[in-house]
């Protein structure tokens, strides 16, 4: 059952880009979820924004940073071409497809580039392109080493579940770091405030005593 569930779930991601699209949707979602950030508080998903002609548009992903910075991470799934490679048996057809893997990645590169979320949000200059096949991402980036550098030229950080993983365990280190420094500034400012009362406290008890001597004295 399980192989012929698998089969389905092959035939399903080589001739549907939907089924491609919530695929890749779904391991970006299980890796959020996995990474030790929470949904609504340090990340959002399918959020709609604006761009400069009221066109909207959706990312998978919006990655809240602190500080009030955010970055995009949108899920592009290249793997019909790449399939055919892995089951092509002659040198020509694995390098004509291959070449296909290849312009597919970089046609992902050039749309999301396109899109500049980094203009509509308060966010470095950079967007993150999430690849969630680790076979089809090294396979590309092997095949054509100029491709990571030309989408970082774009303003797209090319990124695999593995590389992703460990990025978001540093966002989360970051918060992590921000939520101790905002806590010991709130202690500091009790702190501050107790301090204040208990100068208030001391100049009171000593009117009192002031008081009292004079009481006495006159007495």
């Amino acid at each position: 059952r399980i192989t012929e569930e698998t089969t389905n779930l092959t035939n399903a991601l080589k001739g549907n880009s939907k089924v491609q699209g919530d695929w890749g949707e779904m391991i970006l979602q299980t890796i959020l979820e996995n990474s030790s950030l929470r949904e609504g508080i340090h990340y959002f998903t399918q959020e709609n924004l604006k761009d400069e002609h009221g066109a909207n548009l959706r990312p998978d992903v919006i990655l809240k940073l602190p500080g009030g910075k955010s970055i995009v991470i949108d899920s592009k799934v290249s793997l019909t071409a790449f399939v055919g490679y892995c089951e092509a048996d002659e040198e020509p057809s694995r390098k004509r497809l291959m070449d296909e893997h290849i312009r597919s990645v970089r046609s992902h590169v050039t749309e999301l580039g396109a899109k500049k979320y980094q203009e509509l949000l308060d966010s470095p200059d950079f967007v993150i392109m999430f690849v969630p096949n680790e076979p089809a991402f090294l396979a590309a980036l092997q095949s054509d080493r100029t491709i990571w550098k030309e989408a970082y030229r774009k303003n797209v950080i090319v990124s695999s579940p593995t590389n992703l993983f460990a990025l978001l365990k540093i966002f989360h280190d970051l918060w992590q770091r921000d939520e101790q420094s905002r806590n010991a500034i709130d202690s500091a400012a009790e702190g501050a405030r107790l301090y204040d009362k208990f100068v208030g406290l001391v100049s009171t008890l000593q009117t009192v005593g002031n008081s009292i001597g004079n009481a006495h004295a006159g007495y």
